[in-house]
Order: structure tokens, then sequence, then C-alpha cells
């Protein structure tokens, strides 16, 4: 039996997340390899295609996924320059794995949804990697079996240690509940019809004009209602938790109690203190289905009109966070391609 190459990938963004995943091809994932990176920061580029047998460094996106030793295109640079990444790719009808957000903004979603409807078939897979975390997969099959009955609500906790120095309050919502948006409608299998964000009196360990914490809640077609802490300077580590209260029974993940110890008269277990580390086994998974389904000629997972929906919905959450009320959630029609 003739072995298959494996699947040429040109990752391009080469910061903390786009040299994480070059490791990840590298190390973990079978059945792929990095052939090129890309990096507005030259040098960087360079230093990440250095570790990596027979990889090339590239300043330009669209001169990199025209040579001929590129047959994917993993996207993991920063938010406002996936639009452009997403549209060469398309251009080229390469398959791609974006990284979230698939665009900052509905509008541009909006045309990166319709350059791929165009092609009459999917080829992008939204990097949303809690769908692939073996706790929210856990708890997305017990709900389809039906046997808690109708999922009535949902409570999400999201805490981060601490926010880096340029993050915003709206970004609290656009980046961070951006994963709550995505799993409430893949947990739900119903779309978010309206947002409000109430504002409880900033933590002191908050930088200086952040609105840390907010309360998100959504309502959702289905009749269901979500809520959403999100603190981004809680001090104390990363933890991200769940719990969905149906009409015969509740269940919930998130509690990290995989290990407890008890010594010198005190008991407890560890905190993660990044995603990265938290969600480590998930983004593991996400990209070895990725290139699994890639190879076979196939596109699975997260799509663009998931990603296009989660950019709706955080609009309408960050005008809820500034204007006050309720906003409702504005979406097109969906294609028949989705």
């Amino acid at each position: 039996m003739t072995q298959r190459a494996p699947l040429r990938v040109a990752v391009i963004g080469t910061g903390k997340m786009g040299a994480d995943h070059v490791r990840r091809i590298e190390e973990v994932v079978n059945g792929a390899r990095v052939s090129a990176v890309v990096d507005v920061d030259a040098e960087r580029a360079k230093a990440v295609a250095a570790r990596v047998d027979g990889c090339t460094a590239y300043t330009d996106a669209a001169t990199a996924l025209a040579a001929a030793d590129v047959d994917a295109v993993l996207i993991a640079s920063s938010g406002p320059a996936h639009e452009a990444a997403l549209l060469a790719a398309l251009a080229r009808d390469l398959p791609v794995l974006c990284e979230k957000p698939l665009t900052p903004d509905s509008a541009s979603a909006l045309r990166v949804l319709e350059a791929e409807r165009k092609l009459g078939h999917r080829r992008v897979q939204v990097g949303f990697m809690r769908r692939y975390d073996a706790e929210y997969m856990k708890l997305k099959s017990l709900l389809e079996t039906g046997q808690l009955g109708r999922p009535l609500m949902v409570h999400n906790r999201h805490r981060n240690a601490a926010s880096p120095p340029f993050f915003t309050s709206d970004m609290l919502v656009s980046d961070s509940v951006a994963h709550e948006t995505d799993v409430t409608r893949w947990l739900l299998g119903q779309e978010i019809t309206a947002v409000t964000v109430l504002r409880p009196r900033p933590s002191a360990n908050a930088p200086e004009d952040l609105q840390d914490p907010q309360f998100v809640v959504f309502e959702t077609d289905g009749g269901a209602v979500v809520d959403v802490e999100i603190f981004v300077n809680c001090g104390f580590g990363y933890q991200v938790q769940a719990e969905v209260v149906c009409e015969r029974g509740t269940a919930r993940i998130g509690d990290g109690h995989a290990m407890v110890t008890n010594m010198a008269g005190r008991w407890g277990g560890t905190i993660s203190q990044d995603f990265i580390d938290r969600f480590a086994d998930a983004y593991d998974r996400e990209l070895q289905v990725w290139v699994d389904a890639t190879r076979r000629g196939e596109v699975t997972g997260p799509s663009t009109w998931d990603g296009y929906a989660a950019a709706a919905v955080c609009e309408a959450g960050v005008r809820a966070l500034n204007e006050g009320g309720r906003v409702e959630v504005e979406l097109v029609e969906r294609p028949p391609l989705y």
C-alpha cells in the first residue's frame, strides 16, 4: 500500500498562537507538515521557519499561497488580517482552518461567506476549539440523547487571571464571549436572537477604564436563556465552566476536579493559567480532525456561517454594552450551503 504524502500547510501568523500551531503540526498531528510560514515581521517568520525542515518564510500571504508546495492554509494572524488571507485562499480554492474570529465584524464575514458560496462548496473551518474539548463534547452528546429534556437555561463562567495591556471593554464581548456565543449555538442547536449586557462595579484589579467583569445574557430562537459571567482580571487563573439546566436534570462541566489533593491541613487542585494550557487537547484534536478531513477532500467543523453568526451576535453584544438595554441580533437568511 502506497503511503500518502503529508498535507503541506502554510501557517499565516507566527505569534503565540501561530507558533504553537507550527509546533503542533510538526510534533503532534499526523499526516501534515508545515511547508510555509507567513508574518509581517520577517525576522519572526524566519526564526519559526528555521525550526522546521523544508519550511519557507514569507511576509506576504498571497505569495505564500501561490507556492507549489502549499496544499492548505492555517490562519492564526490578528483578526483584522483574516479577511484578506481568507479571500486569497478561497481564490485558489484552498482548504482553510481559520482561528476565531472568522473576521472582526459581520459585514466582512459576509464577504467571506459570499466568496465561499460562489465556489459551490465549503472550504473554511473556523477555529472554535471548544467544540473539540472532551468535556464539551461529552455535554453535547448528553444533550443530544434527550434524556435531560429540553434545555431551558445555560450558565457560563469565563475567567482569565489578567487581561493583556491592549484589552478594551468591547473586547470582553468580541474576543472572549465570542467563545460562549459559539458553544451556545452549538450545544443548543439554536440561533441567538438578542443580547443584554449588565455592568457590575468594575473590579479594583481591572485596569482603569476597563469594564470588568460583565454579565452577558443571550436569548435564543428556541426559547432558552443563557448567561455569561466574563471576568478577565480575576487574578487566580483561567477558568471556563458551563451548566445546562434542562426540564429533567442539569449537567455541568469545567470544575477541573480531575485530581484533588489533601495535604498539611488543606485540600485542593490546580487551576490553569491560560487558554492554551486548558484547551491543549482540544487544539490537538481540532487540528487532527481538520487534517484528516482535508486529506479525504472534506470540510467539517464550524463553518463560515458559524463565524458570521458569532460576529453578528458579538456586534449586538458590543452595542448592548455601550448603549444599554436589549439589542436584537440581525442575521441574513442562511444560505443552503450551510
